[in-house]
């Protein structure tokens, strides 16, 4: 007979809600839900990934020597100041593990990725979240400002943000970073290049700034789960201790910097989207479907009662898009691909909001 006892989570594991990405079955299907490169990613990739796949380097533990100094030429800081991650979640992970304590607060914006919660929950951190305000979406600079106070140890926030393809000026979030010094504020820059505004030369003038970027979304990288974050040398110096020392791969690195290498590739695809976001603005427009203009490489439609049964009719038709009425009643996330796929999805919907 077995007397053991089964072991018993941490309470912060017990109170927090499991995190289920719908993203089985997508082969094949015309995919607009997760705001990934929808035209692939750079020949230059495809050759270093054969160049990569080597024995005799797929033996040995991964170095990254050679990757961090060409990457971080390519974003304008030292390689002090870069540090390699596995993809965005594991730079939020080590920001953190790194600067948050049980009960320590965050603060972070509703609705946004649900990564920043999802780690700070898991670190049994004290979560105050601010709104965006209502009915536009726009961002809640005076209330996150109000919110921000002694006992705030973080701030976490995506520009522009993921789902309502708000943006935040530069000067905004100047004054977030002096409202909350000292405590650690990243800004999670995973589609800077669909907006061009970046908060990355900050980090020089504010200590309590990260960065983080991603080759996810413009380059075409997200099965290779590959990301920077960007601070004061310092700071980095205290996020590479919380880090398992090869959590990145030697094939992910050297995809990243092939895919710098190449930025005629990526100016192509980021004009494709901007146009492709367009069309998909001016088609909801012709529809008469409210929206929320973004910044990003997807924008997000309000189809009012008909949320859920517009996804799962446009899956049956095999395109995918993403059900985001579970925080925004009626709203529907939509990937802007190339010009091509946005015009199959709105043949689509048209046929469907009759």
């Amino acid at each position: 007979m077995n007397n053991s006892a089964r072991p018993q989570p941490r309470s912060a594991v017990l109170k927090m809600q499991a995190y289920s990405p719908p993203a089985g079955a997508r082969a094949g299907k015309l995919r607009l839900d997760f705001n990934e490169n929808t035209a692939g990613c750079s020949p230059r990739v495809l050759a270093a990934l054969q160049a990569a796949a080597e024995a005799d380097r797929l033996a040995v533990y991964p170095e990254y020597s050679e990757s961090k100094p060409i990457l971080a030429g390519f974003f304008g800081v030292s390689p002090e100041q870069l540090l390699l991650t596995n993809g965005t979640d594991e730079a939020v992970q080590l920001f953190v593990n790194t600067y948050l304590d049980d009960r320590d607060e965050v603060v972070l914006l509703n609705p946004s990725y649900a990564m920043y919660r999802f780690y700070s929950e898991l670190a049994g951190a004290s979560v105050r979240e601010i709104g965006y305000r209502l009915p536009d979406l726009s961002f809640p600079i005076d209330e996150l400002l109000r919110a921000i106070s002694a006992s705030t140890r973080a701030v976490i926030l995506a520009n522009p943000n993921n789902p309502t393809g708000t943006a935040l000026e530069l000067e905004a979030l100047e004054a977030i970073l002096r409202k909350a010094s000292p405590a650690a504020v990243l800004a999670d820059e995973a589609y800077f290049e669909f907006c061009g505004i970046t908060a990355l030369p900050l980090i020089r003038h504010h200590p309590n700034l990260f960065v983080s970027r991603t080759f996810s979304k413009a380059y075409g990288l997200a099965g290779l789960r590959i990301a920077c974050v960007f601070s004061a040398a310092e700071n980095i110096g205290y996020l590479r201790k919380t880090q398992s020392p090869y959590s990145v791969n030697v094939i992910a690195a050297s995809a990243a910097c092939a895919a710098i290498s190449d930025p005629e590739h990526l100016r192509a695809y980021v004009s494709e989207v901007l146009r492709a976001r367009e069309l998909l603005a001016a088609g909801f427009d012709q529809l008469g479907i409210r929206y929320f203009p973004s910044r990003a490489n997807f924008i997000l439609m309000d189809v009012g009662e008909r949320a859920r049964e517009i996804c799962t009719l446009l899956r049956e038709r095999g395109i995918l898009v993403r059900d985001r009425s579970y925080e925004l009643p009626g709203c529907v996330r939509v990937t802007a691909g190339t010009q091509a796929q946005v015009t199959e999805f709105l043949s689509e919907l048209r046929n469907l909001w009759r």
